[in-house]
């Protein structure tokens, strides 16, 4: 199942406190980019985050989800309406992630 954009929409808005949050639509589902680097991604509108530390250690509870077939588990996140825990995890998470391979 696809996601859908009125669900991009909104967790775009929820993380509207952060600077330069892009997107790129893949398979009908979309990958999230803070800075440049991936943090996550919408899959079956279900908003999934990279385990870091910091995701780990912010969302102890969260439960893990594939987000497609042979891909590595994901932290779904529940607190989508909290625009203050998003921005904190971003930040927390950005320099836990890889820098963007050179294309």
């Amino acid at each position: 199942m696809a996601s859908s954009k009125e669900y991009l929409d909104f967790i775009l808005e929820q993380l509207s406190l952060l600077d330069d949050i892009t997107f790129r639509a893949m398979m009908g589902e979309y990958i999230i980019y803070y800075r440049g680097k991936i943090m996550g991604g919408i899959y079956d509108d279900r908003f999934l985050v990279k385990q870091t530390k910091s995701s780990l250690k912010m969302m102890p509870e969260a439960d893990l989800e594939i987000p497609y077939e042979g891909a590595k588990e994901m932290i779904m996140v529940d607190d989508v309406d909290n625009k203050e825990f998003l921005r904190e995890l971003f930040e927390a998470m950005y320099n836990e992630l890889p820098a963007p391979k050179k294309k």
